[in-house]
C-alpha cells in the first residue's frame, strides 16, 4: 500500500513539472536573418523575426518580421536532442545562395520543432551538388515567457 502511494506521488510529481516545462516552452525569440530564406511554402526577405510556437499543442510556429512586412504561419513537428540546448537558435538547410528554415530550438529544452521538407527544398536538394550545401545556424535570443 505504501509502495503504491509512493508510485502515485511520484507520477503527479512529474505530471506537474511536465506540465511546467510545457508551459514555459511558450518563449518569443528574436533572430537576425541576414539572407532571403523559406520556411514552410513561404519565401521572406532578410531582417529581425520573432519567432514563437502557438497553437494548442505547440505545433504552429509564428515567424513575425519585426516591422511587420512579412510573417509565415507553419506546421510543424517535434524534434528531440540528447540534452537541452545551451542556445537558443534557427538552423537553415543552404542550397547554393538558397535558404530553408529547418528546425527551431530553445534554450534549456531537449524538445525544438522540425519543418517539413517542401517539394520545393527537395527539389533544390537534389539539384544542389554536394559542395554547395550546408547547414546554417543562427542564435536567437529569448524575450519573454507567456
Amino acid at each position: 500500500m505504501k509502495t503504491r502511494a509512493l508510485v502515485m506521488a511520484g507520477m503527479m510529481a512529474l505530471a506537474i513539472l511536465a506540465s511546467t516545462r510545457v508551459a514555459q516552452a511558450q518563449e518569443t525569440m528574436r533572430v537576425n536573418v541576414p539572407f532571403d530564406f523559406v520556411a514552410g511554402n513561404t519565401s521572406l526577405p532578410a531582417g529581425e523575426y520573432l519567432v514563437e510556437t502557438s497553437g494548442p499543442t505547440h505545433t504552429l510556429l509564428l515567424i513575425d518580421r519585426k516591422d511587420a512586412i512579412s510573417s509565415a504561419f507553419i506546421n510543424t513537428n517535434a524534434a528531440v536532442s540528447a540534452g537541452p540546448q545551451s542556445e537558443s537558435k534557427l538552423i537553415f538547410n543552404r542550397y547554393g545562395d538558397r535558404y530553408f528554415l529547418s528546425q527551431v530550438w530553445t534554450a534549456g529544452y531537449s524538445t525544438g520543432r522540425q519543418l517539413l521538407k517542401t517539394a520545393r527544398e527537395k527539389e533544390m536538394a537534389q539539384v544542389a551538388k554536394n559542395e554547395t550545401r550546408g547547414q546554417v545556424t543562427l542564435v536567437a535570443s529569448l524575450l519573454r515567457t507567456r
